[in-house]
């Protein structure tokens, strides 16, 4: 039987996505449409705690939302969307088994977000690792700790001091954050291993601007990388990567740092295969033209039927504060952005008119290993224990439900009484190792040996009883 209420698809279940199905089971009558979230991934995730969750601060599971717990009346798709052809209103789902279909839709909602945007330099794609993602994470965080083990086996040299530097490329908040936390993981790891000092430790972040931390004023990022600074770790600004071939980064400045480790967070651009496999209006830094009330066009004329928010989209600034006139990527704007339109997603479907998205930044927290912080506010700027209390009670509070927010805090109560759990699971990685080396395998076939040629009964007689 065909279904007689409109069918809204969205694409993506990042920030956006998740909180723009949420809403619409909020504010959608029982039977008024029927709402569809396809993600490759079966769960959100929480990407201001990928640093802390790098640095061993929060659990992995903590700081990811699962779609089909907490939404109990949309239709979850485990898949990839390929192409949009929005002209006739379908969308191509590819799943990772099976054969790809076609979705039908009356109104579709692109909020596949963005990924890694990285350069074309050698070496970067075989070597470094983004932090985009839960995944990214957590192998960041078992690399270093591996590396302490493995470290702490050698004797002072070149292969020591590789496994004991960190690269961070990139000097935004998420690099900042991250360099920060590593940081202080590392300072603490070193308690745990005598062989190993604070001095053996290496940090380098590497910036091409001249200042790091753009959301922030001059004097508070100067007072960043005093901070940075006054714990061992090396900040490089006007500076670029120009290789990084078996780990050996080469910089403008003629340094080559070798590492095992290098984490990329110079920028991201928005989800190239939802982006280039459809047709709807995309600006020249390949993002989803969309208007101030979120539906897809221009500012003259909407895209009947098609939404779009989050890193994905290009959605014009009216406070005035954006870069280019338009909303920064950022989670803060994926979430906000998500809830105004999911209210005017319902009120269009209902014959009303939608509202324009608005929002005016208050500031910018950012956090800075344990009890230390920044904060940004216009001029008003906090630094140090305030600064980190703000942001993890922000971020605590903007977790989406209160199952998750306990979760997360519990991580923070336990690991104030009994400290970080630094091992390392990087064996997860290839699970069945330990099964390989021990399991039987059958014998390999034996070589059948040349029987003698059969002889028969008459060349078997004597030449004496022939001669009878």
């Amino acid at each position: 039987m065909t279904s007689t209420v409109p069918r809204i698809l969205i694409v993506g279940g990042g920030y956006a996505g998740f909180y723009t199905a949420w809403r619409l089971e909020k504010h959608l009558r029982k039977g008024e449409a029927e709402v569809t979230m396809v993600d490759p991934l079966p769960y959100m995730t929480y990407q201001p705690f990928l640093p802390e969750v790098a640095a061993g601060e929060i659990e992995a599971r903590h700081v990811v939302v699962g779609h089909r717990r907490h939404l109990k009346r949309t239709s979850i798709v485990t898949a990839k969307v390929t192409k949009i052809d929005h002209a006739r209103k379908v969308a191509t789902i590819t799943p990772p088994l099976g054969d790809p279909w076609e979705h039908e839709y009356d109104q579709i909602v692109v909020t596949a977000g963005a990924v890694s945007r990285t350069f074309p330099i050698p070496g970067i794609a075989d070597n470094a690792i983004g932090l985009k993602s839960i995944e990214e994470a957590v192998a960041i965080r078992d690399r270093i700790l591996a590396n302490f083990d493995r470290a702490a086996n050698l004797p002072a040299g070149p292969e020591r001091d590789r496994l004991l530097t960190v690269v961070v490329v990139g000097g935004g908040f998420a690099g900042i954050e991250v360099f920060a936390e590593l940081r202080e993981l590392a300072s603490s790891l070193v308690k745990q291993y005598p062989s190993i000092s604070f001095e053996d430790t290496h940090f380098h972040l590497i910036e091409a601007m001249g200042r790091i931390m753009p959301e922030v004023s001059q004097k508070t990022s100067e007072w960043v990388l005093k901070f940075l600074a006054q714990r061992g770790a090396f900040v490089h600004l006007d500076t670029q990567v120009q290789g990084a071939i078996d780990g050996n980064v080469e910089l403008s400045t003629g340094e080559t740092i070798p590492t095992d480790l290098i984490v990329w967070t110079a920028g991201v651009m928005a989800n190239p295969t939802v982006v280039r496999g459809g047709d709807l209006p995309v600006e020249e830094r390949g993002r989803i033209r969309t208007r101030a009330d979120l539906r897809v066009g221009t500012e003259e004329e909407a895209v009947e039927g098609a939404w779009a928010a989050g890193d994905v989209s290009a959605v014009p600034d009216l406070s005035g504060g954006g870069v280019g006139g338009y909303c920064v990527p950022n989670a803060q704007h994926a979430v906000r952005q998500s809830k105004v339109l999911a209210k005017n997603l319902v009120a269009v479907l209902r014959g009303e008119l939608p509202k324009q998205y608005v929002h005016k930044n208050l500031g910018a927290v950012a956090g800075l290993g344990l009890y230390n912080g920044v904060f940004q506010s216009g001029n008003i700027a906090l630094k140090g224990f305030l600064a980190w209390s703000a942001h993890r009670g922000y971020h605590g509070m903007a977790m989406p439900s209160w199952e998750r927010k306990w979760r997360v805090i519990g991580d923070w109560w336990l690991n104030f009484w009994l400290g970080r759990d630094n091992v390392s699971l990087i064996t997860v990685q290839k699970p069945r190792y330990v099964f390989e080396e021990f399991a039987a395998r059958p014998r390999p076939p034996q070589p059948v040996a040349e029987e003698a040629p059969a002889v028969s009964p008459a060349a078997e007689k004597t030449p004496a009883a022939a001669a009878k």
